[in-house]
């Protein structure tokens, strides 16, 4: 990929995904040699709204995909979603070396040289709130799921406590 191209903003998640590839292989190159970069799969979904990418792996043929979300990148623009990338990156790496990850110790030894961030920020607003009468706790629901149906049969996770819920 020519250096003039990456200003511009890939337009189409092939094109995004492509952007990704090119990023995380030369982002490997310097920082995990040892990491089969070229065979990563690479998705985009539109359907992704708590995360803004995710490693996957697959057990059996370890194989590795990191699939993006569209909506994450059309909020935030290829200069902080490349950050994302560098992050799911780091999950790659885990899988490749431990067969696992998460963000532990092993994550976190790479953020700074990656420049990259723990978590990503929230880039779409929830549809509800799971909000705890005892601690306050306020926690983003973005689908109608079983405890938006029926927060009487659910307690807070933190404290126990009684929880409601509350539209957005």
């Amino acid at each position: 990929m020519r250096k003039s191209e990456w200003r511009d903003q890939p337009e189409t998640k092939a094109a995004l995904c492509e952007r990704a590839a090119a990023h995380a292989e030369m982002v490997a190159d310097e920082h995990f040699p040892e990491l089969p970069v070229e065979t990563i799969d690479w998705e985009t979904s539109t359907r992704m709204q708590r995360s803004a990418g995710v490693a996957i792996y697959d057990y059996q043929s370890k194989q590795i995909t990191i699939r993006l979300s569209w909506d994450a990148y059309e909020s935030y623009g290829w200069e902080q979603f490349s950050r994302v990338v560098r992050h799911e990156l780091i999950h790659a790496w885990q899988y490749h070396e431990c067969g696992e990850a998460d963000h532990g110790s092993t994550f976190t030894q790479w953020v700074e040289p990656l420049e990259t961030d723990r978590h990503c920020e929230r880039y779409a607003d929830p549809n509800y709130w799971i909000i705890c009468e005892e601690c306050e706790s306020r926690d983003p629901r973005y689908r109608r799921s079983k405890v938006v149906k029926r927060p009487e049969q659910y307690s807070c996770g933190r404290c126990g406590g009684e929880i409601s819920i509350e539209e957005a």
